[in-house]
């Protein structure tokens, strides 16, 4: 009998010599065993796993004892589905999906191992969020009176413990440091959590990778039989992994450890969701036996880019070395850009996207990055002024986010005291306001001027609940000091005061990354400051919501720049790319804790460009104080064209 995954000449039908390049060949040749395949940018790692599966199976591997583990469903059927092409149709029982996916065939099978039905249902994150509210109302009585946070918080502080291995208290100073004090009362919320999807037969996402591996660990016979279905086991973006599912990869193996990891160190920029940069630096201590390739033929880009690529990752200390090399022939350098301002910089992006379509590209095959969403708002406003149109793959449009249609609620209710959805939005954030209670309010301000019959209410005497007493309390001085004559002309400082009085504290309780949403308001603040007035600025923002930037002279209906954050960004590829705010407390950014991981950063965005890359940065940048201050470019390469732009 041949030992599954050797190589039986003979057999196959396809010319793996002809299709693949010589690095790509040796690693789907390959016999079997621990693999790490250190794929570099653009140097066809999908290519790779869609032979290495077809190989298995032409040299006798049975499909369906394949299992192929990626990060989306998609990526999975498009792979298998080129596998199938490839051997008509011969890989249609291998297993291929995301971890959970894999997680929830495994446990339907054995669930009753565990304690579940077969028939086990699975909580979306709508449902956990309120079965985790159950719970927390469940133990009130027994909680000490200071809050605690919301149910949506708390999960995601539950996904991140169970994710990462790390202890509550680690995960609640890293990620909610607001609670720090409050471990002992979050931990029985947790705990009474879990009894209830248990005695219900629920499961939530996390569950499925948790009980894979309790599955795995506590039931060795099940392990076994396992270990024997799949011979073979591939990983997909290895650095992306987490150590829950590391954990649960290495559980999975037999005696012959078939295992391949695909992944690459310069592109592991996940930390902040709990990626594990470790899981692919130590592969090779876990495995002393892996056999390590690397894949670094560039099919993408031009060879200057590759150049800054090489260069700037060349300063990390942490990583396994390797050095990209270019297919594509072409001479247009990287071209350094300072330009006056953070809006000279816009305009100049705006410019230069209309120049290089009237060259021939397509806006299609233009991106615009940046490393934090909030520093595409002056971008966005010029693209919007310009008639430009455009699609943010890093989220909503800057002004259709929540957190910044809540703040500009209070300022337009001091604008046009007459706008009851702006008050209605602004009073239902206080605590004890629901809808009926709203309109009751704005029935009893609204007879005369509602701001004046608001700041008038008395608290203490209306027919209030006691927390919306004090609730309204607080808001009557925050619309008092933002009616006045001094904040009416400051919108800015108007926005940080709603800020500092009100909504710093309430996103930190009711919403996920608060940290950046936070960010986000104080980019909107500094906006605001090139304005004398809040009527003004208010006046602007409205017209460019209503602009659609839907249509350009001469293009396609569906053609549209892309903006995105270099996080959204992996993955994607365009010929043109700009790469904007290379600043000093920027990118990288002010609160980098490890600067590698910033470099691992430019280099992804680096590497999306196929043929011109434009790195912009501001010369002069506003501070939160109002106070124009330099705007240093730290420069991994310095071999590239420098330009100013001052029209």
């Amino acid at each position: 009998m041949t030992p599954a995954g050797s190589l039986v000449p003979g057999r196959r039908r396809i010319d793996y010599e002809a299709e693949l390049n010589p690095e790509q060949h040796t690693v789907v040749m390959h016999p079997g065993g621990p693999m790490l395949v250190l794929a570099g940018a653009g140097t066809g790692k999908t290519r790779t796993l869609v032979y290495r599966v077809a190989r298995l199976i032409e040299d006798g591997v049975p499909a369906s004892s394949i299992l192929l583990l990626t990060f989306t469903n998609k990526a999975a059927r498009s792979m298998l589905d080129r596998v199938g092409q490839l051997l008509e149709g011969r890989a249609a029982k291998v297993m291929g999906g995301t971890f959970h996916s894999a997680g929830h065939k495994i446990l339907r099978r054995y669930a009753e191992r565990l304690g579940y039905s077969p028939r086990f249902s699975i909580l979306d994150r709508e449902d956990a969020v309120d079965l985790m509210g159950a719970a927390l109302a469940d133990l009130s009585p027994q909680l000490p009176k200071r809050r605690l946070p919301k149910p949506k918080m708390l999960v995601s502080l539950y996904s991140f413990v169970i994710n990462t291995g790390r202890s509550l208290d680690q995960v609640i100073l890293e990620r909610a440091p607001q609670y720090v004090d409050q471990e002992e009362a979050i931990a029985p919320v947790f705990r009474r959590y879990l009894e209830r999807k248990r005695n219900a037969d629920l499961m939530d996402f996390d569950d499925l990778l948790i009980n894979w591996l309790l599955l795995l660990t506590r039931h060795p016979d099940v392990r076994r039989e396992l270990a024997h279905r799949f011979q073979h086991v591939l990983v997909d973006e290895y650095q992306d992994t987490n150590r829950l599912q590391a954990d649960i990869i290495d559980a999975m193996l037999g005696g012959p450890r078939n295992l391949m990891v695909v992944g690459d160190d310069a592109q592991s920029i996940y930390a902040f969701r709990g990626a594990d940069f470790s899981n692919i630096l130590g592969f090779p201590d876990r495995y002393p036996d892996c056999a390590v390739f690397r894949l670094e033929t560039n099919y993408r880009s031009t060879p200057p880019i590759l150049e800054l690529a090489n260069a700037s990752i060349a300063h990390n200390e942490r990583q396994f070395p390797k050095h990209l090399r270019p297919v594509r022939e072409g001479d247009d350098r990287p071209v350094d850009v300072a330009v006056p301002s953070p809006e000279m910089q816009a305009a100049f992006v705006a410019d230069q996207v209309l120049e290089l379509r009237e060259a021939g590209i397509d806006l299609e095959d233009m991106a615009i990055l940046y490393r934090n969403h909030h520093h595409s708002l002056e971008l966005q406003v010029e693209l919007t002024r310009r008639n430009i149109p455009f699609r943010v793959r890093s989220g909503l449009r800057f002004f259709e986010q929540r957190h910044v249609k809540d703040v500009l609620a209070h300022l337009r209710f001091i604008d046009n005291p007459r706008d009851e959805v702006a008050f209605a939005r602004m009073v239902k954030l206080r605590r004890g306001f629901g809808d009926r209670l709203t309109a009751r309010l704005w029935h009893t301000v609204a007879t005369g001027d509602p701001v004046r019959g608001l700041i008038s209410v008395d608290a203490r005497t209306a027919d209030l609940p006691r927390i919306a007493r004090q609730s309204l309390a607080g808001l009557q001085r925050l619309v008092e000091e933002l009616s006045g004559p001094r904040l009416s002309g400051l919108p800015g400082e108007a926005i940080r005061r709603v800020v500092e009085a009100f909504y710093r504290q309430w996103a930190r309780e009711n919403l996920e990354n608060a940290g950046s949403r936070l960010d986000d308001l104080e980019q909107l603040a500094l906006f605001a400051d090139g304005y004398p007035g809040v009527n003004g600025f208010l006046a602007e923002i409205t017209l460019l919501n209503e602009l659609s930037g839907e249509d350009i002279a001469g293009g396609p209906p569906d053609e549209e720049l892309t903006l995105s954050t270099i996080h959204q960004a992996k993955g994607l590829e365009w010929r043109a790319v700009f790469l904007i705010w290379l600043s000093e407390g920027r990118f990288p950014t002010a609160r980098a804790e490890d600067i590698e991981e910033e470099r691992r950063l430019f280099y992804v965005a680096v590497t999306r460009a196929k043929e011109f890359l434009y790195l912009v940065h501001p010369e002069i940048a506003r501070d939160r104080y109002r106070v124009d201050v330099s705007s240093i470019l730290h420069r991994s390469c310095s071999n590239f064209p420098r330009s100013s732009w001052n029209p």
